[in-house]
């Protein structure tokens, strides 16, 4: 299989692009670096709607991770915009060049995020649950609405709805470790809140999956076993053999990252079931949190 893959140089994109080439597949990445151009690079620019006209010849498939990193720094009016530029007008511009090839690509896994349920308490979420309210939720509605021109022209989209990454250099396990490993971390607020998480492996497994598959919609790719932020503290803390005795009141992290940023991200809580890829089949390797963050952090 040719596969065009975006976000190629993040986290869940570079092990995406290596499980994909060890397993024989063609990838051909999209840069925003115009001196990488080459036979498994070509070129795109999202800020200023450009794009290789050879983008997508030969291609058969589209993995869309493109996207700024959300808790990267606070939320400012620009920082807004560059969000949303670089997921829903990044998503349309990929639309377009892939309906304007000469043989569009038949399947397009897109990127997307479980922060399109919003703050839910301890509500059960599957794929079938309604969206939310507050910015995250809105923007990942106007995300996954991005592809819909993909999908009216016959091309399989699925929405892969990912978690909390775990990996040894996920960045918000590398922003907690420092804290933690001196004995200072612990909950946050009264740690209630659910974390709907993944192992990086699994995550690359599902993507893959879902290139092969037949599913289409929204998935939601986090492990079947959820936690609160109670939970992954302390294991996180266990597994460090250190104390998480301290509670993080939410006025510290408001102070640190703007008051909506903390809240939605830190302090929001989404109990969210990969139902799809259960009924689809996927196998998940990983679907407990301890030995996952034993290995992320070892």
């Amino acid at each position: 299989m040719n596969v065009v893959v975006t976000g190629a140089s993040g986290l869940i994109g570079t092990a995406l692009v290596d499980h994909l080439r060890s397993g024989g597949h063609r990838v051909v990445r999209l840069v925003r670096d115009p001196q990488q151009r080459g036979e498994d690079a070509k070129y795109w620019n999202p800020a200023t709607g450009d794009i290789d006209e050879d983008a997508f010849d030969g291609i058969d498939a589209v993995v869309n991770l493109a996207g700024a990193g959300i808790g990267d720094r606070r939320w400012s009016t620009r920082r807004k915009r560059e969000l949303r530029q670089s997921r829903v007008d990044a998503t349309e511009l990929l639309v377009e060049a892939m309906g304007a090839a000469t043989t569009p690509p038949a399947v397009l896994v897109a990127g997307s995020a479980v922060g399109y349920y919003g703050d839910r308490g301890d509500e059960e979420l599957d794929e079938q649950s309604t969206p939310g309210t507050g910015y995250l939720a809105t923007l990942t509605i106007d995300w996954e609405a991005a592809t819909h021109r993909a999908q009216e022209s016959g091309i399989r989209v699925a929405l892969a709805r990912t978690g909390l990454v775990v990996a040894d250099n996920a960045p918000f396990l590398t922003r907690m470790l420092p804290l933690f490993k001196l004995g200072l971390g612990g909950r946050l607020g009264r740690g209630g809140q659910w974390w709907p998480w993944i192992a990086l492996d699994d995550e690359v497994r599902a993507l893959a999956f879902l290139l092969e598959s037949e599913v289409s919609g929204p998935v939601n790719l986090c492990a079947p076993n959820p936690v609160t932020n109670r939970d992954f503290t302390r294991e996180l803390a266990t597994v460090l053999r250190r104390p998480a005795a301290l509670a993080v009141p939410r006025i510290g992290p408001r102070l640190l990252l703007g008051r909506e940023l903390a809240d939605e991200l830190l302090f929001s809580s989404t109990r969210a079931h990969p139902g799809v890829l259960a009924e689809a089949g996927f196998e998940f390797r990983h679907p407990d949190l301890p030995p996952v963050l034993t290995q992320a952090v070892a």
